[in-house]
């Protein structure tokens, strides 16, 4: 199968031409400075049409346009029903309308972490796993899970989307969603600033020179053996590990893949997360396995095939 693919992030959209489990061709429009997706839907028209040519490929070869984007979607009716404060615009756009007249594909659509779960399932770390959970660390922290070879979405589109906004400290930080003490609010790149200021010893720590704070910032000081950073990363350790023993808990999966930009350092990561859910998960039938995700940024392109695989497979049955 031949497919047009995006992956909408916050500051880029990365678009590409994707044949089954290859990715021919991509590139990334830079959207920092975009008003809204209505204004940059001409660019992206445009971007994929080049990426074609390049390719050598026509719109006709193509089976659709299948999207990850960042939000709570509706993928049976084609809508963005939150965007998460990007994109504030896109719940207005008929996206799909716009797919047929710019483009002449259909469109599919689907939460970001779910099309990096497709993506990982189809080419990646779950290959031929069933039943796995996926956890992406990053500025958030997104989830999805596939049960018996099906993405779970529930009545309202966000089941599993929300792994992040599972409570592991119910006297913990205020998070965006109005919860307390996601493992959002007290591990992930956006909180990580204010969890490291915090610190009571940050004044005498290296992390207090650095001109910004991040996770590769803390890792690498941790490596040198600074107390603060030593301290901080084992706390978001501790809150990964939780998380994943609360989703393991909720969807009773086989492998729980662990990906975004944090798992640059799964070599830490990884084991810690293992061993924790070796000791904690109430599992009866042996042990979940953790890993991590394979395809890095390219899951999410490569969710096209089988998202629209899906669609195509549903309307055979219809």
């Amino acid at each position: 199968m031949l497919a047009l693919s995006l992956d909408m992030g916050g500051t880029h959209i990365g678009c590409a031409v994707v044949s089954d489990e290859r990715i021919l061709v991509s590139t990334s429009i830079e959207t920092e400075s975009a008003k809204g997706l209505a204004s940059i839907l001409p660019l992206i028209g445009q971007t994929l049409r080049q990426l074609l040519q390049e390719s050598e490929k026509t719109l006709a070869e193509c089976a659709g346009l299948a999207i990850g984007f960042p939000g709570i979607i509706d993928t049976r009716r084609g809508r963005i029903l939150s965007t998460l404060k990007k994109y504030e615009d896109a719940k207005e756009i008929n996206l799909a309308a716009w797919s047929e007249d710019a483009l002449g594909l259909p469109l599919r659509m689907e939460n970001d972490a779910r099309m990096a779960l497709l993506g990982e399932q189809f080419a990646g770390s779950a290959r031929g796993v069933n039943d796995v959970v996926m956890m992406t660390l990053g500025t958030g922290i997104g989830g999805a899970a596939m049960i018996r070879g099906r993405l779970l979405r529930g009545a309202h589109a966000q089941a599993a989307n929300l792994g992040g906004h599972l409570p592991v400290d119910f006297r913990g930080r205020l998070c965006t969603c109005g919860n307390i003490g996601c493992a959002e609010a007290e591990a992930s790149g956006w909180a990580l600033p204010a969890i490291i200021r915090e610190h009571p010893a940050f004044a005498t720590s290296v992390l207090a020179y650095a001109p910004e704070l991040n996770f590769r910032v803390l890792f690498d000081a941790a490596d040198q053996g600074d107390k603060v950073a030593l301290e901080v990363r084992h706390r978001c350790l501790e809150v990964w590990a939780s998380n994943a023993v609360a989703v393991i808990h909720a969807y009773d999966p086989e492998v729980v893949i662990m990906g975004g930009g944090v798992l640059r350092r799964a070599d830490v990561i990884v084991p810690f997360v293992q061993e924790h859910v070796k000791k904690h998960a109430w599992v009866a039938w042996g042990t979940p396995v953790v890993r991590a995700a394979e395809l890095g940024e390219k899951a999410a392109f490569l969710g096209a095939v089988p998202l629209l695989t899906e669609q195509q497979n549903h309307a055979t049955k219809e």
